[in-house]
């Protein structure tokens, strides 16, 4: 996939701004570039995905610190590493990092007024056939469908469930309902 320079840094104008969409732009262009590099360098899925959600919580939270002479994609990749380095450590010291009140107030700030495309397609499905295609994920992601849209509980509620910071909440959720829309696309 050919990446439009100009496109991505007007998204990433728009998300220093909060645009909701925008953020959905930059997560679903570079989410497998993101993926990959951790993917080659772990060769786990899990632990890929779970570092390539990190990668972009973190991404996002730090959104204002970009610098648009650098390449999105590059700063990514570095922002991946440390998050992949910090959880080696994390691993030998087990120490759970929370949010901080700042980055819970700028999670809060991020507004989606309107239902994403994925968002209207699930919810014009049967509830069976949802039901059935939900079952087709993974289970944190099974999960974090079930807590948002059946349980109804806010993303900060999903947080202190799941016990991860608010930014991964929405990460997760994001990519939740990509992969969800897809399944549901090929059916």
């Amino acid at each position: 996939m050919e990446i439009n320079k100009k496109e991505v840094l007007e998204h990433i104008q728009l998300a220093k701004k909060g645009n909701q969409l925008s953020f959905n732009f930059l997560l679903d262009t570079f989410w497998g570039n993101v993926y990959h590099y951790q993917l080659s360098k772990i060769k786990n899925d899990n632990d890929a995905e779970d570092i390539t959600i990190r990668t972009f919580s973190k991404a996002f939270d730090k959104i204002q610190t970009f610098d648009e002479k650098y390449q999105f994609k590059t700063w990514l990749i570095s922002i991946s590493k440390n998050v992949y380095i910090d959880s080696l450590r994390k691993k030998k010291t087990f120490i759970l990092l929370d949010t901080s009140k700042e980055q819970e107030e700028a999670a809060f700030r991020v507004v989606d007024n309107s239902p994403s495309p994925q968002d209207k397609i699930i919810t014009e499905q049967n509830l069976a056939k949802l039901l059935k295609d939900i079952k087709k994920l993974k289970p944190k992601y099974q999960e974090i469908i079930n807590l948002r849209f059946f349980q109804e509980l806010s993303y900060k509620e999903i947080s202190e469930t799941i016990g991860e910071p608010m930014n991964n909440v929405k990460i997760k959720l994001l990519r939740a309902k990509k992969l969800l829309a897809e399944i549901i696309k090929k059916a």
